[in-house]
C-alpha cells in the first residue's frame, strides 16, 4: 500500500453532544484538509434526547464526507466505537471524542507517525485536567494492577484516542469480543506502536454523560477479568491460606485441651473470625461471578450493536 495516498477515517462516538459538534468540525476539518482531501468523518450516535442527530445531518448537508451511524438504542461508547471501525474504509483510522479533550491538532503528528511505519499511534496524557482526584486515583491504581497481572500491557494514561492502521482495525474487529475494551483489544492484536505525550485540555462545552467513577471501575474490571485469570488464582491461594490458618487454630485449640490449659479466647475473636471468613467467601464468589458473567455475555452471541439508520454509507448485504 502506498502510504502517500490514503483514505483517513475519523470515528467519533457521540451522545448528547450538540454543543460540541460545530466547534469540533471547525477545528478538525482544516487540519484534515492539510493532510488529505480523501477522508471520512463517522459519527457513531447513541440515540440522544438533544439535537445531536440534527446538527450532524445539517453538517453533512454541506459536506458528504460527514457520515452518521445511529443505533436502535443506547449501546454505549465502546460498541459505538467498534461499529464505526467496522463501517470505516480508511487505510488509517483515528478514534477520538467530540468534546475537544482529544486535541484535533495532534492528528497531523499521528498521521506522520503512521507514515513512518507505526501501526498504532497512542496519545498519552501528561495531565488529566478537570478530572476529580478520585477518578485519577482509581485510574492510576487500575493501570498499575492491569499491567501487573494481565496478559497484555496497556500504556497508562491512554484512552481510546488513537490511530490504527487498516490491518490493526481489521484484526480488532475480527476478535468479536463483547466487552468492547478497545485498549485491551488493541494490545492483544499487537503490531508496532508508538506514544505521543500531550496535555489534555478541559471539555469545550457541557458536562460528560459518562459516570467517571463507575466508568473507571468498569474499565479496570474489564482489564482484569477479560485479559487475565489472575484474580481466580488469588482467590484459590487465599482459600488455601485461610484453610491453613483454620487448621493451625484447630491444632492450637487441641494442644490447649490436651495440656489442660484454660482457653482465654472470647466471643469477639469468634465473631471477627467468622466475619473475616464470610468476607473472603463473598469476595471469592464475586470474582467467580465476574468471570461467569463475561462468559455468559460471550456465549449469548448477541449483536454488539444494531444500526437504526445510516447516512453516507453504501448498503450492506
Amino acid at each position: 500500500m502506498d502510504r502517500g495516498r490514503m483514505l483517513l477515517s475519523i470515528i467519533i462516538p457521540v451522545y448528547n453532544e450538540e454543543k460540541n459538534i460545530s466547534e469540533f468540525l471547525r477545528r478538525l476539518q482544516p487540519i484534515l484538509e492539510g493532510i488529505t482531501s480523501d477522508y471520512e468523518l463517522i459519527f457513531s450516535l447513541d440515540p440522544s434526547p438533544d439535537r445531536t442527530e440534527e446538527v450532524i445531518l445539517a453538517a453533512r448537508a454541506h459536506d458528504e464526507r460527514i457520515k452518521l451511524l445511529k443505533f436502535s438504542r443506547r449501546f454505549g461508547q465502546p460498541m459505538a466505537t467498534l461499529a464505526g471501525m467496522e463501517y470505516s474504509r480508511g487505510d488509517a483510522v483515528i478514534v477520538m471524542d467530540v468534546d475537544l479533550q482529544d486535541p484535533p491538532e495532534l492528528v497531523h503528528e499521528m498521521v506522520a507517525k503512521w507514515r513512518e511505519g507505526f501501526e498504532v499511534v497512542l496519545p498519552q496524557r501528561r495531565n488529566r485536567t478537570g478530572e476529580p482526584w478520585l477518578k485519577r486515583f482509581v485510574s492510576a491504581v487500575g493501570y498499575r494492577v492491569i499491567n501487573k497481572i494481565a496478559d497484555v500491557q496497556i500504556p497508562p494514561n491512554t484512552g481510546d484516542f488513537r490511530l490504527m492502521s487498516r490491518r490493526v482495525v481489521n484484526e480488532v474487529v475480527r476478535l468479536k469480543e463483547t466487552h468492547g475494551f478497545l485498549r485491551g483489544m488493541v494490545a492483544v492484536v499487537g503490531f508496532r506502536q508508538c506514544i505521543i505525550p500531550f496535555d489534555r485540555p478541559p471539555r469545550h462545552a457541557g458536562a460528560t454523560k459518562y459516570n467517571r467513577f463507575l466508568g473507571s471501575l468498569r474499565i479496570g474490571f474489564n482489564g482484569i477479568f477479560c485479559f487475565s485469570t489472575y484474580a481466580l488464582q488469588i482467590s484459590t491461594l487465599l482459600g488455601f491460606f485461610i484453610a491453613g490458618c483454620s487448621f493451625l487454630l484447630m491444632a492450637i485449640y487441641l494442644f490447649y485441651k490436651f495440656m489442660g490449659w484454660t482457653i482465654l479466647w472470647g466471643n469477639p475473636t469468634t465473631i471477627i473470625l467468622i466475619s473475616f471468613l464470610g468476607g473472603i467467601q463473598l469476595i471469592s464468589v464475586g470474582i467467580l461471578g465476574e468471570y461467569i458473567g463475561r462468559i455468559y455475555e460471550e456465549v449469548r452471541s448477541r449483536p454488539r450493536y444494531i444500526v437504526d439508520r445510516s447516512a453516507g454509507f453504501e448498503p450492506r448485504g
